[in-house]
């Protein structure tokens, strides 16, 4: 595969490497990288979520939801 040069400016370089990950190439860094002015679509939701998901645990949510269950909600909101 053809590769390409480029420059980056010291803060930039160093975003991309807090985000590299363990034996990660910074291409590989690129390529799962969320472009913030991207259209949000459903088959870019579910590509994030094959790709690792959302980061949040199974143990979190079902903490979560077991909260809840014991967090009834006011008769009046404002009080």
């Amino acid at each position: 595969m053809a590769t390409k040069t480029i420059t980056l400016e010291l803060d930039a370089y160093e975003k991309l490497r807090q985000v590299k990950r363990g034996g990660e190439s910074f291409t590989e860094v690129v390529r799962r990288a969320v472009w913030l002015d991207a259209p949000a679509t459903g088959e870019g939701l579910l590509q994030h979520f094959h790709n690792g998901g959302s980061g949040i645990s199974d143990k979190y949510l079902d903490a979560v939801e077991k909260a809840t269950q014991h967090d009834p909600i006011p008769d009046d909101p404002w009080a």
